[in-house]
């Protein structure tokens, strides 16, 4: 049987997450700020919400917004709710305590987060970390799978969205390498196509190598994900890298180069944009 579910946010990732819910024989209603963004998920069947307070009475309400001040914002302006499943990437001590500010309401909050990227959403595959007691995890588990390809709880409260800090670190060494190494290849006169082929096809291949080394030789840089979204995931990785003290000396020099492209105006460009700098720089 469907349940009622409410979701919030119909951005890149959103919007298809919930399509792929309602494809799925749920009752879905979807709530943005900006309300056109729901209109594609309406004429395939979904109900848009006037205002967060109209999400009542639901089975679970899942979110897929900004950063920590949003979905704490979100979470403060929901009636109170059973379940909450945020699918946003945020700081693992803000999913702490957006957890503990649920609970007192009497709610269960689960963070979330995905990997995957727009592509994953759209094909229903993403990888989903959940952070929270192992029966709020269970019952998240069975309402994402539509679009996941694996959902798993990782630990407590917090916990999802440290594994993605882990995750997102893993992500941008993958990119630095697949730019640092195309744009080595093009200067050095070689075939990109082919270099990208067969290099992601030996022991340097990657996820990057497939998904954003054909972007890259095409020069598209629409996002994907976006370089605005990127930085934000890595303050949120230096954060709770210096509470741990470890070091992230890839991270650094990947995020040094998103700052020359944001420097540039490119926030809104796809991450994969640092191969046009490393082959400037060249």
């Amino acid at each position: 049987m469907g349940k009622r579910l409410g979701f919030v946010g119909m951005g890149t990732m959103g919007a298809p997450m919930a399509g792929h819910l309602l494809a799925a024989g749920h009752d879905v209603t979807v709530w943005n700020r900006t309300r056109v963004k729901a209109l594609p998920l309406a004429e395939r069947g979904a109900t848009i919400a006037d205002s967060l307070a109209d999400l009542v009475g639901l089975d679970a309400v899942l979110l897929c917004v900004g950063g920590t001040d949003d979905v704490r914002a979100v979470v403060d302006a929901l009636p109170p709710t059973g379940l909450v499943i945020d699918h946003s990437t945020i700081a693992p001590d803000g999913a702490r305590s957006i957890a503990d500010a649920v609970a007192a309401r009497g709610g269960r909050f689960v963070d979330a987060p995905v990997t995957g990227g727009s592509m994953g959403a759209a094909n229903g595959t993403l990888t989903i970390f959940l952070g929270g007691e192992e029966a709020d995890c269970d019952a998240a588990k069975e309402i994402v799978a539509p679009y996941a390809k694996r959902a798993e709880r990782v630990g407590p409260s917090g916990a999802g969205q440290t594994m993605k800090a882990a995750n997102q670190i893993a992500v941008g060494g993958a990119l630095l390498a697949l730019a640092e190494s195309l744009a080595f290849a093009k200067r050095a006169g070689l075939d990109l196509g082919q270099a990208r082929a067969m290099i992601g096809a030996g022991s340097g291949g990657s996820w990057a190598f497939e998904n954003y080394g054909p972007k890259m030789l095409r020069d598209d840089v629409t996002p994907g994900f976006a370089v605005r979204h990127q930085r934000k995931d890595f303050r949120y990785v230096r954060a709770a890298a210096a509470d741990i003290g470890a070091a992230l000396p890839g991270t650094e020099a990947v995020d040094a180069l998103l700052a020359e492209a944001e420097a540039r105006g490119w926030d809104d460009l796809t991450t994969g944009v640092i191969f046009r700098l490393l082959v400037e720089e060249a």
